[in-house]
């Protein structure tokens, strides 16, 4: 087992973890509500450093990620247990497991290994996404730093459920960084989520805009939930206001998955959404979880012209070049690529 960073022992034996907002005040022989992180004889441990439940080589498109080196392959990282727990969560069979409940079931990759499966299958990036990063910080930032010194780009897909210090930590080893925001009041987030941090959750994405970090956006449009014009006006208006117009805001299709029944998105809605996005000065809304729409494919803010065509996950045509269009030299703010 790994000694956990960030918390502090109480002298009864207890401990309090300080890694989210959370706070959790752990007894002996328990874990926080993440699942994962353990007192044991009044030590903080990282219950599942190093242990992996998925492990896979993807395209940055499925991130989703669409300005970060298009059409590259990652190394995808995932284990179980989350610190939120959201009632329409894709992924519910491992992040609502704790690192005591999978019987061994987990399979061991050190950070050392980690980096030598992606160089070998000749990925551009080391991601950790399935389930929440930051509950496994210690595994993430000892791979993304031998991550960066073998030449990887790093990528965290990530709730932005974390306290300032560590996100600090993290940031000086993230090239990218996913963040679902998923509404736009805290009245919203305490019903889906169980945890009023939407102001957290937008402290931290504006913190990792700053560091220089690759910034996207997703927000899994729900019925009834968080697709009202205030909310999405309002999160657009934060977007522009507080990031750049050039970060991608994809709008993606909520179907019904583990406590969540409402009925799968309207594509209305979807479109409705990425109307309203660009009515407020964003520059690339993208509909997502819906095969074949058009809003897939990035355009050119200027002159309109197809840029990026995309099919599922695979680029079928790229016409920015030295990061600009090719057709009229728009630059492309917020774009990295070959």
């Amino acid at each position: 087992m790994k000694e956990a960073l960030y918390y502090d022992k109480h002298h009864d034996g207890k401990v309090l973890c300080q890694l989210c907002p959370r706070g959790c005040l752990i007894s002996e022989g328990h874990e926080g509500l993440c699942g994962v992180r353990g007192n044991r004889g009044g030590v903080l441990y990282a219950l599942t450093y190093g242990k992996t439940v998925s492990a896979a080589f993807d395209p940055i498109e499925k991130k989703p990620l669409n300005h970060f080196y298009p059409g590259s392959k990652t190394f995808s990282l995932g284990s179980v247990g989350c610190n939120m727990r959201c009632l329409h969560c894709q992924n519910w069979q491992i992040s609502h497991l704790s690192a005591s409940g999978v019987n061994g079931q987990l399979t061991d990759l050190s950070p050392q290994q980690a980096v030598s499966r992606a160089k070998a299958e000749h990925c551009r990036a080391l991601v950790w996404t399935y389930n929440e990063p930051s509950i496994w910080i210690e595994y993430v930032l000892d791979s993304a730093k031998l991550a960066r010194q073998a030449g990887l780009q790093t990528v965290l897909v990530t709730s932005g459920m974390i306290n300032p210090a560590p996100l600090q930590d993290l940031l000086q080893w993230t090239d990218a960084y996913r963040l679902d925001i998923k509404g736009f009041s805290e009245d919203c987030y305490q019903r889906l989520t169980g945890s009023r941090v939407l102001k957290q959750v937008l402290d931290n994405a504006k913190t990792a805009y700053d560091s220089g970090a690759h910034v996207e956006i997703v927000t899994n449009i729900i019925p009834n939930w968080n697709d009202s014009d205030e909310q999405l006006h309002g999160l657009s208006r934060w977007i522009v206001g507080n990031l750049s117009p050039d970060v991608p805001w994809h709008v993606t299709r909520y179907y019904p998955c583990y406590k969540m029944t409402e009925p799968a998105t309207p594509i209305t809605t979807l479109e409705r959404a990425r109307q309203i996005g660009m009515s407020e000065g964003l520059n690339y809304v993208y509909v997502g979880n819906v095969p074949g729409h058009s809003a897939e494919k990035t355009r050119c803010p200027d002159c309109g012209r197809l840029l990026i065509d995309r099919s599922g996950y695979q680029i079928v045509v790229n016409h920015i070049e030295g990061g600009a269009c090719k057709f009229c030299g728009c630059r492309i703010g917020h774009y990295r690529g070959d």
